[in-house]
């Protein structure tokens, strides 16, 4: 994420706030540090962002999941055939 700092925000806001607005937040800084993370509107925050569990019960994962296709791996990386 670019970090601006105060002059360079107010020199450039308008071009930067056009950035912003296509998703392309930035932090604006002062002497350095950090003060301010500039988004769009929209964009998601928090437990928006996050959506754990929206496909439950859409997707079934085999109970081999963990050991699916181990015996090519290990022929991929120079191990011993299986």
């Amino acid at each position: 994420m670019e970090i601006v700092n105060i002059h360079e925000a107010k020199t450039h806001l308008s071009r930067l706030v056009d950035r912003a607005a296509l998703g392309e937040a930035f932090i604006i800084a002062k002497a350095g540090k950090p003060l301010v993370k500039v988004v769009p509107l929209d964009a998601p925050s928090g437990a928006q962002r996050r959506r754990l569990g929206f496909l439950a019960g859409e997707i079934a994962v085999p109970e081999d999941f963990d050991r699916m296709a181990a015996g090519d791996i290990e022929h991929l990386f120079g191990g011993a055939d299986t």
